[in-house]
């Protein structure tokens, strides 16, 4: 009666489990068509728009490492900035990309590295390392005059090169020596967390600023809102809160600069420097300063992005918004598309009587944030502000700016321009300190500023060689206690002296299943990490991974020793065999996937070889015999070579039509050597169409397997998930037919 019910239940509970699995595996890829979609429509009105080029620090996604595990996409601060597009992370809204970094952290697997400018548009930075140590030895540059546009990322360079410095120096008193440890230029962010960290390493250091403490901060429009994110500082504990006002922000700072006993010197412009490391001389405005080592923390205020129009150095043409009580009743044009001008025209409107008129070059304010959005179209509502987009400064008079259009021209009559475009890199200045300059194109990775640390990649391998040992040396335990029990054959067991003890329902191996069932539930840890938001940006999701894979490894080793290496029936049996395979597709899903890579030269050698054989075809094409003769039918494949795939790329046609076409191919290619003045010309065209078309086949299989690894690690996913009803039927029927008394 107890084994019928046991196959019953098995039976039933299989195609039970079987029907869900299958209707939850066509759910599952119906919503990853339908994400896929949405992403695509995404990136192409962001083409449209033309926000589809970043403009600061940003990802770059590996597609051939990249898991598509989602877990990056609800991270960043700024919102939708990534998608999912054929299983792979994509960065879509990259306009609106500022450098949060918390992506790249978010990435179980390390697909994503962050870095400055693309392919389209290069970027110029000073020349840096990653201990932020720029060409000159003993100068380093940190925050916005490095390309850091965020106050929090400010705030982690500066503690990062002062714990650089830090390692390198031993403080010296500045009374004895005359010549601090650490010159800082700059007041802002940046330098004030370099100086606070500095001086918690016991360096000396002073603080140079030719405006006043708070730098670029102090010159923002009044209650702006600086800083949503909070970092720790010394002296000073967590720095910031959910949402900071610039006036919040430089209260705090003075209380930092105060505790830490900072000496910043404001009102003093650095005009040179010049000296080596260990005993720099810095010119300034009001003196000399000699210092060992020096961080540049000046940001870009200084050198405002011009106009770049005729009349743009006019009286009435300013780079920034200070006091809109000035503007009363004046007719002000606000130029630019950003957070800066659109507060600017929100500050005018509610603090002045000013007519405003906002103009911004591209089709929509989308570089903006959301809130500062949703306040300016309230006030477009309510007639306070005119958005003028699609439209451009072209000329500015005293009295009038003329914009333009792609249909029209006209004269805008205003009295005053305030031109927020952003800054500009003070080349001038970095080249007379003798720090070197370089394009970036989006190829070299920068550190990440959501890391406060740099050794990540070591921690990793560090990690994952603590979790072996520990797994070694369980197996090893497990395996000694019973070693000898364990070699008996099944008839011999029952007369052994450890048999009541390490037989699958004794208190050894019973504890042992209860342990192993409870290591399996930690599996879903790695899911709850990736998916609740009360996990994202607390640290980084690579030990989790890696802390998933450790278990789901020695979840059925573990069991082993709880069965006694023996299978009492078939529900254990078949759970224990579904837990081997949720581990094999998982192992193989993370593992196997960044095997198959496409070379980095690939794309430009099949866009070359197109272009050159399609010359030739074209070339050859006049000389060709008749449509519907043999040797034209023969030609198709040939001529598909130049214009895409030789054909479709469906599975089947890649495992069995393949040779065929081959054939097909070259038959093709035979039949234009009577085109061909000598042999030599012949073979080069021969042998370039067939690269290109291997070439091709190589591409389509890459393709076709990274859909295949994408629909396996659903299949994983939804295995190790049917797993749990398998495993409490398990214990279930453990309990009725252990426990009997309990029933009785």
């Amino acid at each position: 009666m107890i084994e019928t019910l046991e196959r019953l239940s098995s039976g039933a509970s299989a195609f039970a489990v079987g029907g869900a699995f299958a209707c939850a595996f066509i759910l599952l890829r119906l919503h990853a068509w339908w994400r896929d979609r949405r992403a695509r429509q995404r990136l192409a009105e962001a083409a449209r728009l033309e926000l589809d080029l970043p403009t600061s620090l940003h990802p770059v996604i590996d597609p051939d490492v990249c898991i598509g595990s989602g877990s990056c996409l609800s991270a960043c601060p700024e919102g939708d900035i990534l998608g999912i597009i054929g299983g792979v992370a994509t960065l879509i809204n990259a306009s609106s990309c500022i450098g949060h970094g918390r992506c790249a952290v978010e990435c179980p697997v390390g697909a994503i590295k962050l870095v400055f400018g693309s392919a389209r548009r290069g970027v110029e930075l000073p020349e840096v390392d990653a201990g932020f140590e720029s060409s000159r030895p003993g100068v380093y540059v940190v925050g916005e005059l490095g390309g850091m546009g965020l106050i929090k990322n400010a705030l982690v360079q500066g503690l990062q090169v002062a714990a650089g410095i830090a390692a390198q120096l031993t403080p010296r008193p500045e009374r004895r020596t005359g010549i601090v440890d650490v010159a800082i230029v700059g007041a802002g962010p940046a330098g004030l967390a370099a100086a606070a960290g500095a001086r918690a390493a016991g360096l000396s250091c002073r603080v140079i600023e030719q405006d006043t403490l708070g730098g670029t901060v102090a010159h923002y429009p009044r209650h702006k809102i600086v800083m949503t994110s909070m970092v720790e500082l010394p002296y000073y504990g967590s720095f910031g809160k959910s949402s900071m006002s610039k006036e919040e922000l430089l209260t705090e700072m003075l209380v930092l600069k105060k505790r830490a006993r900072v000496r910043v010197h404001e009102g003093a412009k650095v005009t040179k420097i010049d000296g080596e490391v260990g005993d720099f001389r810095l010119a300034t405005t009001r003196g000399s300063l000699h210092a060992r080592r020096v961080v540049l923390a000046t940001g870009r205020r200084g050198s405002p992005r011009p106009l770049g129009v005729p009349g743009e150095n006019g009286k009435n043409v300013t780079y920034r918004l200070i006091d809109p009580r000035q503007y009363e009743g004046r007719r002000v044009l606000v130029v630019g598309g950003g957070d800066s001008a659109v507060e600017a025209a929100i500050q005018l409107a509610g603090e002045s009587s000013a007519k405003i008129a906002l103009c911004y070059r591209r089709p929509e304010l989308a570089r903006c944030r959301p809130l500062n959005k949703q306040k300016l179209d309230a006030l477009v509502k309510a007639g306070r502000v005119n958005v003028l987009l699609s439209t451009e400064v072209i000329s500015v008079a005293p009295d009038a700016a003329t914009l333009q259009t792609k249909a029209r021209r006209w004269s805008l009559p205003i009295d005053y321009i305030i031109a927020c475009l952003g800054g500009e890199l003070p080349t001038q200045f970095l080249e007379a300190a003798g720090v070197k300059i370089r394009r970036h194109d989006g190829r070299t990775a920068m550190a990440n500023p959501a890391l406060a640390h740099r050794a990540t990649a070591r921690r990793g391998r560090l990690g994952a060689l603590k979790l072996v040992a520990v797994g070694s040396i369980v197996m090893a335990a497990l395996a000694v206690v019973g070693a000898d029990y364990y070699r008996l054959p099944r008839t011999l067991r029952y007369d052994a002296p450890l048999h009541a003890l390490l037989k699958p329902s004794g208190l050894w191996g019973h504890g042992i299943g209860i342990l192993a069932t409870l290591l399996m539930f930690t599996n879903f840890l790695y899911s709850a990490r990736k998916r609740l938001a009360m996990f994202k940006g607390r640290s980084e999701i690579g030990p989790w991974l890696r802390f998933h894979v450790f278990v789901g490894i020695m979840s059925p080793l573990t069991i082993l020793f709880h069965s006694a290496f023996q299978w009492g029936n078939q529900l254990a049996t078949m759970t224990y065999v579904s837990l081997v395979v949720v581990v094999v597709t998982g192992l193989v899903g993370r593992y196997i996937y960044g095997w198959f890579k496409l070379d980095g030269d690939h794309a430009a050698e099949v866009a070359a070889l197109r272009e050159r054989v399609g010359r030739t075809l074209e070339r050859c094409k006049s000389t060709f015999a008749p449509e519907g003769t043999p040797k034209t039918a023969a030609l198709a494949h040939v001529f598909a070579l130049a214009d895409g795939a030789p054909t479709r790329a469906g599975a089947p046609s890649l495992f069995f039509g393949r040779p065929g076409e081959a054939w097909s191919v070259r038959r093709g290619l035979a039949a234009t050597r009577g085109r061909f003045l000598d042999t030599g010309s012949y073979r080069v065209f021969r042998d370039e169409a067939l690269r290109l078309r291997h070439l091709y086949v190589n591409e389509q299989f890459h393709a076709r397997f990274k859909g295949l690894m994408r629909a396996w690690r659903v299949f994983h996913v939804l295995l190790a998930v049917t797993i749990v009803p398998l495993i409490g039927l398990h214990v279930w029927l453990s309990l009725r037919l252990g426990f009997k008394w309990l029933w009785s």
